[in-house]
């Protein structure tokens, strides 16, 4: 099997040395993982491509390499030029550090690279690693996912859902509970939550010149979201599978618009 793994923290992020334990496991001996990483941080891209400007792309060791670009622009930088057309089996993203629950979803460009991947027509997966006070006390705050990333995949590959390519395809997200890996309590299958009253804002601060910065702030994560979401299980210390595409359209309220709209 050929995987091609990628992350939004950057070339040199610890969750990406840890998602490249969990895909050398599934490839196998006889199989190859390749690294196409963003060379510097990109959290909070989301499905961001660097459509105006070109990226530069360096290699920096056996099938290693860093772009100067977004996820998404990594994956297609290692489908269309590191692997010469030539599509991976698998794309694999993360393993992001804190979560990408609930709304951020939206931001995360651990997911972006993940859709990418299924756009192109790629079963893809992203994993993150939800942080919190049990994980800060670990000597590896991704030790739940190092432990069962493996094995989660592997039962995605085997027993998952992948649709044919004309449609919008499957990807999945994967979040890790902030426990440590003898606490993870198992996995479930569980919808997108919304974190209410939680939300992304901006904190002013004057530089020394006398110009005005912002910089971005999210809210708290670990508000739960409703019962049998993402964010909510993971706060109970259970590992979250959600089937996602990225077909935006609310189809539950299409009938109804129509009906109005007549």
């Amino acid at each position: 099997m050929r995987i091609l793994i990628t992350n939004d923290d950057g070339i040199n992020a610890p969750g990406l040395e840890v998602l490249t334990r969990i895909a050398e496991s599934i490839a196998g001996p006889g199989g190859e993982v390749w690294t196409v990483a963003p060379a510097f941080e990109q959290s909070g891209v989301g499905h961001c491509i660097s459509y105006t400007h070109p990226m530069l792309i360096a290699k920096l060791g056996p099938r290693r390499y860093a772009a100067e670009g977004s996820p998404a622009d990594c994956v297609l930088a290692a489908i269309y030029d590191v692997l010469q057309g030539a599509k991976p089996d698998l794309v694999l993203s993360g393993v992001n550090r804190g979560n990408n629950s609930a709304e951020n979803v939206l931001y995360s460009g651990t997911i972006g690279g993940a859709m990418e991947a299924a756009l192109q027509g790629i079963p893809a997966i992203a994993l993150s690693q939800f942080m919190g006070p049990e994980t800060s006390d670990l000597d590896d705050p991704f030790e739940a996912a190092s432990t069962h990333g493996a094995a989660v995949v592997r039962s995605l590959l085997d027993r998952g859902l992948w649709q044919p390519q004309d449609d919008y395809r499957i990807f999945y997200n994967v979040n890790f509970p902030p426990v440590s890996a003898a606490n993870v309590r198992g996995v479930k299958v569980a919808a997108q939550g919304f974190r209410r009253d939680t939300a992304f804002s901006t904190d002013p601060h004057m530089a020394p010149s006398g110009k005005k910065f912002l910089w971005i702030k999210g809210g708290p994560q670990h508000t739960p979201t409703l019962p049998g979401t993402d964010a909510a299980v993971n706060l109970e210390g259970y590992i979250s599978v959600t089937p996602m595409r990225a077909d935006l359209t609310a189809h539950d309220l299409l009938a109804d618009l129509q009906a109005r709209l007549a």
